[in-house]
């Protein structure tokens, strides 16, 4: 697992969830999501296995070794299963805040979003208040 030069934990739990450094071995899920969910995401097209790709080795691999990175991405994990993704974006370092994302596997979405926004807000806000002492999370829905 690949972690964060950022971050004093890598990992964080509550109950059978968890996030986790954001995982290669997922990012053809994230994919799928993404473009199931494009209406409400901020990206105009569809994405191929190469735009992942290419994403994932020019932005995501570079993000790890950063002490100030951009972007913090998770895989939302319940039970060992990637069940969605996200994290802190647009990070401003100074102000000490950050947008919150998420996505989450497009079949559980409309019976089990509820919970799984809750029991998400609870992991990242570990990572913001707690590890990184941000004084603001806020998210646009």
């Amino acid at each position: 697992m690949k972690s964060y030069k950022c971050l004093t934990s890598q990992i964080v739990e509550l109950d059978n969830f968890k996030i986790v450094p954001l995982r290669y071995e997922d990012r053809l899920d994230i994919l799928k999501w993404r473009n199931e969910q494009i209406f409400h995401l901020r990206q105009n097209k569809s994405l191929t296995v190469e735009d992942q790709e290419n994403y994932f080795s020019a932005i995501v691999d570079k993000l790890f070794d950063q002490e100030q990175p951009n972007q913090i991405l998770f895989s939302y994990l319940e039970n060992g299963k990637c069940i969605g993704y996200g994290g802190l974006v647009h990070i401003n370092w100074i102000d000490k805040n950050a947008e919150i994302s998420f996505i989450m596997n497009t079949e559980l979405e409309k019976n089990n979003f509820q919970i799984n926004w809750v029991k998400y807000l609870s992991l990242i806000e570990k990572v913001a208040f707690e590890d990184l002492k941000f004084h603001k999370i806020f998210t646009y829905a």
